[in-house]
């Protein structure tokens, strides 16, 4: 029976950021009892899902030329074998488009929303019937995560958990609150119990996973309410899970517990992505950020304070409406101030609805572009800086995958940093201690700085360590 299932392939494109790569995995995992199997190739796929993302610059549009190749692809399929091919558009633009998409792209047969996608066996029943074409974007009273199954395959070592959705913050610049909706925190029950379950599959490192994760309030076993900090030090007590990250935070919702979780849990990596957007106050407060640079530079000076090996990630938006040079001046000085070992740095882009589109200022392209290109590379030099500093350390590596070339293992250090190395697969979901031996572009290179004989008598590289 199951050999007869297995023969349904799926493949899934995801764009964007690591919810997104949650979503779909988690997708594949709806499907999987419909006898739904991953491949690498869309043409060789009877379902292909698109799951996308709104956060960038011509989101839409870029969908919609992939969906023109897809077409083609589909076409070409049917042509050579007759096989028929399933076209399912999830995630943001699907959620913001909705009866556009189908308009616009009248093969698709399924467009489904981001809160949806539980519902996916049903959709692909409804799509197969003759003429059946299925647009679900609304937002459902159920929580889906209720509804979803164990994971199909192994997480591998380094495994995403989702336990927030949504944000309540209505950045001006922002459509998330518009495609993932109200903030929603999940049950923190439900939390440990799948995050038993992946590291009891293999996880070694949990990346906790919400559009404002430290905005996380999930009910508790015992009743009230858990904060992040709670919930980290929990988790942080599962036998074998040795370590643990959050992503993506917001300043407003930094609290003490959260910071105290920084001094007092070994497994909380030292690394915070942290998004300010500007260091200038006037547009901190036209972005709707509550927040201004100056808090932000406190929090920070806490924070490092709680944890002195902390490193810094961020994000900014130059081009703002109505940005001036002081104000891109005020981004750069912060940036100086700070010192981020990384940082993601983009020109504004409008995103229809949001009240940023609609203000007056905008600014011309060729100045965005100029000023991205000032603070990029100031950040480059810092995270160079960061990289260079680590030269000659030893560091504590979580192997995750294997290298670009054969007997290498690629993982990261507590601080995030991609490290290669020459090493024996046996050391895959293990933390071994790495020599740092030079830069590399964006990541590091390294030698294992313990004999592998040595590690298995010694029974290293199941223990966090840094």
């Amino acid at each position: 029976m199951m050999d007869r299932l297995a023969k349904k392939k799926l493949f899934i494109k995801t764009y964007g950021c690591q919810m997104n790569v949650y979503d779909s995995a988690r997708m594949a995992d709806v499907l999987a009892p419909l006898g739904y199997g991953l491949v690498d190739r869309p043409d060789e796929a009877d379902m292909v899902i698109m799951n996308t993302c709104h956060i960038r610059e011509k989101a839409a549009e870029k969908v919609y030329s992939d969906l023109g190749r897809l077409r083609r692809v589909r076409e070409e399929r049917a042509a050579a074998s007759g096989a028929e091919t399933i076209i399912a558009v999830a995630g943001c633009v699907a959620q913001a488009e909705g009866a556009e998409l189908l308009r616009r792209a009248p093969f698709v047969d399924i467009v489904l929303g981001p809160q949806t996608y539980h519902r996916l066996p049903e959709m692909v029943a409804r799509a197969t019937r003759a003429g059946g074409r299925v647009l679900d974007t609304e937002f459902p009273a159920e929580d889906k995560f209720d509804f979803l199954p164990g994971e199909s395959t192994p997480p591998g070592p380094s495994a995403f958990l989702t336990i927030q959705e949504g944000c309540d913050r209505f950045c001006t610049f922002c459509v998330v609150p518009y495609t993932r909706g109200a903030e929603f925190s999940r049950p923190a029950a439900k939390v440990l119990e799948e995050a038993e379950r992946l590291v009891a599959a293999g996880a070694r490192e949990l990346t906790l996973l919400g559009q404002n994760v430290n905005a996380y309030r999930g009910a508790a076993p015992e009743g009230g309410v858990w904060g992040l900090g709670r919930l980290i030090r929990e988790l942080a007590e599962i036998d074998g899970l040795v370590r643990l990250r959050y992503t993506t935070s917001h300043p407003r919702d930094m609290d003490d517990a959260l910071i105290a979780a920084h001094r007092d849990v070994p497994s909380l990596m030292p690394f915070l992505h942290l998004p300010v957007q500007s260091g200038s106050d006037r547009m901190l407060a036209a972005m709707n950020r509550r927040h201004t640079a100056d808090d932000y530079r406190r929090l920070v000076d806490r924070l490092r304070a709680a944890q002195p090996a902390l490193a810094l990630s961020s994000d900014f938006i130059v081009g703002f409406p109505g940005e001036s040079d002081d104000d891109f001046a005020a981004t750069l000085d912060l940036v100086r101030d700070i010192g981020f070992a990384q940082a993601y740095s983009f020109r504004y882009s409008a995103r229809p609805g949001t009240p940023a589109a609609a203000m007056d200022g905008q600014v011309p392209e060729e100045v965005s572009a100029a000023r991205l290109d000032t603070l990029q590379a100031l950040i480059e030099s810092q995270q160079r800086a960061f990289n260079e500093a680590s030269v000659g350390s030893i560091a504590p590596v979580l192997f995750e995958r294997r290298g670009r070339h054969d007997g290498q293992l690629a993982g990261r250090t507590p601080h995030f940093q991609a490290v290669h190395a020459e090493a024996p697969e046996a050391l895959l979901g293990t933390v071994v201690p790495v020599r740092i031996l030079a830069v590399a572009g964006n990541s590091l290179s390294g030698a294992v700085a313990v004999p592998p004989a040595a590690f298995a008598a010694a029974g290293l590289g199941r223990e966090a360590c840094g």
